[in-house]
C-alpha cells in the first residue's frame, strides 16, 4: 500500500512538472514572430557632375643676384659734448594728442613720437621744430654798414640769437658759427646740451663780436680760420669753393655748415643770393687769351697811370672818413664801419669815390654751369646724410639789408630757390627800424 502510494505520488509530480516545464518554455523561451516596418521611399540622385582641377608645378625660384649690400659700419656721426642740465633747468616733453600713433620710432624725429629735446625755435619770425640746431652768424663789417643800423642793430642780432638759445628745451643740441667770409669761428668744438650754464657761456662769448667799428668781424680774431672741408674732397668743383668770390663763400659756408650734423640751420646774414654764380679757375685756352690781353700795351698803359693813382685815393678815403666820423661824434655817434673786403676798390665805392683812371681788369674767373652747383649738393647730401637714412636739413635764411640796398627779383629768386632745396624758409629785413620789430625775443619763444 505504502508502495502504491508513492508511486502514484511520484506520478503525479512529474506530469506536473512536464505540464508546467512546457507552459514555461512556450511563454519565455519561444520568441514571437518578428515584425518588420516597411522601410522609407529612397528618392535616387544623381551624382555631381565631374570637376577637373588643374595642378599647375611650382614656379622656379630664381636666384636673386642682383641684390648689393650697402656698407654702413663706418657711420659718421657728429661728436656731442654732453653738458647735462642743472636741477634748476626744466625739462620738456613735447608730444600732442596721440603723440604715439603712426610712427615706428618712436624716439625719432618726425611726427608721432614723444620730442624729447626737441625745440620750436623762432629766429626774427622764421620758425622750426628740430633736436640738433646751428645758428650761423655773419660777422663781416658788412653788417654793420650805416644803413643797416651799425653797431646797435648788430647787438639786437647777437641778443636775439641768445635769447633764443636760452629758450631752447634742455635737451636741445645747439651750436653757434660764426662767420666772415670764409673765416670761421664755432663756440663749442662739438654739439652741446641746452642748458643754464651753456646759455651763459654763450652771452659771454659772443659779448665782444662787433663790439667796436675799429676791430669789426673776425679780422684780428686770433682763433679764427678757414675751416678745411671734409666731403667730397675728389669733386673738381670743391677747390674753387675757397676762391674769394661771394658765390663760392656761400657754397663753402653751406658745405661747412651741413657738415656739422644737424637737422636745422638759420642763417642771420648781410649777404646772400643762394647758390648764384661759382667761379672757377681759366683752362689752358683761356689762360692763353688772358696772356695776351695784359700784354697788350693798352692795358699796360692804363694799368700804369691807375696803379699811380692808388695812393691818392688811399688818401681820399681817409679824409672822407675823418669828415664822416666827425660829424657822427659831435652828434653822439659810433664811428662809421665801410666796406673794405677788397680794400682800396671796395672802400672807395662804399663812400661813393671816383676813379680817374679805372682798372683795365682782374684776372677773370669764368662761372661754373648752375647745373654743376645743384649736382655736387644732391651729391653732398647724399654722402652725409641720405646714404645713413638720415633727413637732409632743412637750412632758413634771415637777410639783412640796408633800407635803400638793391636786392632784385633775379637775387631773390636765387634765394627762394635755395631754401626751397633744403625744405627752409627765408626773410629779408632792411634797416634798424625792421631788425627791432622782427625781433622775437620781444614775444612768445
Amino acid at each position: 500500500m505504502l508502495v502504491k502510494v508513492l508511486v502514484v505520488s511520484a506520478a503525479i509530480h512529474v506530469l506536473g512538472l512536464f505540464v508546467l516545464g512546457g507552459i514555461t518554455v512556450v511563454r519565455y523561451i519561444i520568441p514571437d514572430e518578428a515584425q518588420f516596418e516597411e522601410p522609407p521611399e529612397i528618392n535616387e540622385e544623381k551624382p555631381p557632375p565631374e570637376v577637373k582641377v588643374e595642378i599647375k608645378p611650382k614656379p622656379q625660384i630664381k636666384p636673386m643676384r642682383d641684390l648689393r649690400m650697402k656698407k654702413v659700419g663706418n657711420i659718421a656721426v657728429a661728436d656731442i659734448a654732453v653738458d647735462l642740465p642743472s636741477e634748476s633747468d626744466s625739462f620738456t616733453i613735447n608730444a600732442g594728442i596721440g603723440g604715439f600713433g603712426g610712427a615706428s620710432n618712436l624716439m625719432g624725429t618726425g611726427r608721432g613720437k614723444l620730442d624729447f629735446g626737441s625745440s620750436q625755435v623762432n629766429v626774427f619770425g622764421l620758425k622750426a621744430r628740430a633736436e640738433r640746431i646751428l645758428f650761423v652768424i655773419d660777422t663781416n663789417r658788412q653788417m654793420l654798414t650805416d644803413k643797416k643800423g651799425g653797431l646797435n642793430s648788430y647787438r639786437l642780432i647777437k641778443d636775439e640769437i641768445t635769447d633764443r638759445v636760452g629758450n631752447l628745451s634742455a635737451g636741445t643740441l645747439f651750436n653757434v658759427m660764426l662767420q666772415d667770409r670764409t673765416k670761421t669761428l664755432l663756440f663749442q668744438k662739438n654739439l652741446v646740451t641746452a642748458s643754464s650754464d651753456s646759455h651763459s657761456k654763450l652771452v659771454k662769448w659772443i659779448a665782444p663780436i662787433n663790439s667796436n667799428a675799429n676791430n669789426p668781424g673776425l679780422e684780428s680774431n686770433y682763433r679764427a680760420a678757414k675751416p678745411t672741408l671734409k666731403a667730397l674732397k675728389d669733386e673738381y668743383l670743391q677747390p674753387f669753393l675757397t676762391l674769394h668770390y661771394r658765390g663760392n663763400e656761400t657754397a663753402f659756408i653751406t658745405q661747412y655748415a651741413l657738415e656739422q650734423g644737424i637737422d636745422t640751420i638759420f642763417f642771420i646774414t648781410g649777404y646772400h643770393r643762394g647758390f648764384e654764380s661759382v667761379r672757377r679757375k681759366m683752362n689752358p685756352q683761356e689762360e692763353e687769351a688772358w696772356e695776351t690781353k695784359i700784354n697788350s700795351r693798352a692795358y699796360i698803359e692804363q694799368l700804369t697811370k691807375h696803379e699811380q693813382e692808388v695812393p691818392q685815393m688811399e688818401q681820399r678815403i681817409r679824409n672822407e672818413l675823418n669828415r664822416i666820423n666827425a660829424e657822427r661824434k659831435a652828434k653822439g655817434q659810433p664811428p662809421r664801419v665801410i666796406d673794405r673786403r677788397w680794400g682800396v676798390y671796395s672802400a672807395y665805392n662804399d663812400l661813393g669815390l671816383k676813379w680817374n683812371t679805372r682798372h683795365p681788369g682782374h684776372r677773370p674767373y669764368p662761372d661754373v654751369d648752375s647745373k654743376d652747383i645743384t649736382q655736387y649738393f644732391r651729391e653732398l647730401n647724399e654722402e652725409l646724410y641720405l646714404q645713413y637714412d638720415k633727413p637732409v636739413p632743412s637750412i632758413n635764411v634771415v637777410l639783412f639789408l640796408a633800407e635803400d640796398e638793391i636786392f632784385d627779383k633775379q637775387a631773390e629768386q636765387q634765394l627762394k630757390d635755395y631754401v626751397r632745396f633744403y625744405e627752409g624758409k627765408y626773410r629779408i629785413i632792411r634797416g634798424e627800424k625792421e631788425i627791432k620789430s622782427a625781433r622775437s625775443s620781444q614775444k612768445n619763444p
